[in-house]
């Protein structure tokens, strides 16, 4: 009977444990942030547009993070090869297994130059092939987002 008992007892405690993990809504990393005023990736590119910087909240899917200690990232993109995400001061870093995951960026978007030297940085830190790392050969202008804190949604 005491074991019916416990395995009760361990059965609900385990489902009740469950229930408080399901109950949390993200997490985040760096400076402390929510959804609100969170505007989408296409509105942001309208944004930079028009006025070629953006400070608020981004919303968007993660499609690529630094294989070597999560200390960039990338937001999927309406077009193109997707946003550079860098981390304010590089207080924080991102795990990598982030990929597909919904985020939240707080921070600062501009228009950047990327030099040819820090693009192949960038395409060895995500495992590229010595092959696709030599087709780099130009300068490119993207969007280039400085988070100072980022929530992960689901």
């Amino acid at each position: 009977m005491k074991t019916l008992i416990l395995i009760v007892a361990a059965f609900f405690a385990l489902s009740s444990n469950a229930q408080i993990k399901k109950a949390v809504k993200g997490v985040t990393y760096g400076a402390k942030t929510t959804a609100v005023n969170a505007v989408e990736v296409n509105i942001l590119e309208e944004k930079l547009t028009a006025a070629g910087e953006f400070t608020g909240k981004v919303k968007g899917t993660i499609i690529d993070v630094c294989k070597e200690k999560g200390c960039w990232m990338k937001l999927e993109q309406t077009t193109g090869d997707g946003i550079m995400i860098r981390f304010k001061d590089y207080k924080f870093f991102m795990p990598q297994n982030i990929v597909g995951k919904d985020v939240v960026l707080d921070g600062v978007a501009k228009m950047t130059t990327t030099s040819v030297e820090m693009q192949k940085h960038y395409a060895e830190d995500a495992g590229k092939s010595k092959a696709e790392i030599e087709k780099i050969t130009a300068p490119k202008t993207e969007i280039e987002f400085t988070a100072k804190g980022v929530l992960v949604l689901n």
